[in-house]
C-alpha cells in the first residue's frame, strides 16, 4: 500500500514554519510538532494542502468544514494566503504543540 499522506508514515512530524501567516500564534522559523490522521476541530492549528498547491503544505487555522475540506484561515489575515482565496483545504494533521523554541523573549 502506498502512503499519500504529505506528512509521511509515522504519527508525528517536525515541521518548521515559514512566513508571517500565522503570528503572533506561531512565527517564521519555530518548529512544530504535527500528528497526522488526527480528526481536526474548529479552532485547531492544522497542516493542509490545497487541490491547487498539492506538494505545498501550509500552516493554518480550521474554522469550519467546507464540502469534502476544511475551511481555513491564517491568524495574521493580512499575511495569509488561506481558503478565503484559495477554497477549501485538505488537512493532513493537527498541529499539537511548538518544540522551539521552547520560550519567547
Amino acid at each position: 500500500m502506498i502512503d499519500l499522506n504529505p506528512l509521511g508514515r509515522l504519527p508525528y512530524r517536525r515541521i518548521r514554519v515559514r512566513g508571517p501567516s500565522m503570528a503572533p500564534t506561531l512565527r517564521d522559523g519555530d518548529v512544530v510538532l504535527a500528528r497526522r490522521g488526527e480528526r481536526a476541530r474548529a479552532g485547531d492549528v492544522v497542516v493542509v494542502t490545497w487541490a491547487g498547491r498539492p506538494g505545498q503544505l501550509s500552516i493554518k487555522r480550521a474554522v469550519r468544514p467546507d464540502g469534502d475540506g476544511w475551511f481555513v484561515v491564517g491568524d495574521n489575515e493580512i499575511a495569509s494566503t488561506d481558503s478565503r482565496e484559495l477554497g477549501p483545504a485538505t488537512v493532513h494533521g493537527v498541529v499539537r504543540r511548538r518544540i522551539w523554541p521552547l520560550r519567547r523573549a
